[in-house]
């Protein structure tokens, strides 16, 4: 409204769900992973078939930079990833990139009882698996269209949500430090 009536030049942005480093460790990516690297429950809320768009961060930052420079004042721009995802697959993904980045979890390693070393075989992190109640009119799914700032501005995510998701999970293994606080 201020642009509309005082001329304000203002450029409005709507994003679906960011992941990525310095992601909030209460937040569903990061939950996950430093869950499964604890030997924790891994919650997923009801069957886990809600529905989320994921967009890697440095997607987000990108386009955010694009709107800036080559935006058209007072027009509102949507910034997604193209990737949705219900929860459990995102789960499970977080869960199979664990299982190839470190297959014998420290919390085995230190406890001396892990099912690698008798076995050979990779720690399932899927067997941390949990699900919990709802909550109380959570939505079923979040969708954004971005087809105006990939026709308007020419941008698209570079990442899909598979390497995203892959970079996201090595930043997390390289910055306990960031983390543990």
């Amino acid at each position: 409204s201020y642009h509309h009536t005082y001329g304000l030049p203002v450029l409005i942005t709507n994003c679906s769900n960011n992941y990525g480093p310095y992601h909030f460790p209460e937040k569903l990516v990061p939950h996950i992973i430093l869950n499964a690297l604890h030997g924790k429950d891994l919650p997923v809320y009801g069957k886990g078939d809600n529905i989320r768009d994921w967009l890697y961060v440095d997607d987000h930052a990108q386009a955010l930079h694009l709107v800036v420079t080559k935006g058209k004042i007072g027009e509102t721009y949507n910034i997604g990833g193209n990737s949705e995802r219900q929860n459990i697959d995102v789960v499970h993904a977080i869960c199979d990139i664990l299982e190839d980045m470190r297959p014998e979890p420290r919390w085995q390693e230190q406890a001396g009882s892990g099912r690698s070393g008798e076995t050979g075989a990779p720690f399932d992190y899927r067997s941390l698996l949990t699900y919990v109640s709802d909550r109380p009119g959570h939505d079923r799914r979040y969708a954004i269209d971005i087809s105006k700032i990939e026709r308007e501005l020419g941008w698209k995510p570079k990442e899909t949500f598979e390497s995203g998701l892959r970079k996201t999970v090595q930043w997390y293994l390289d910055n306990e430090q960031w983390w543990r606080r």
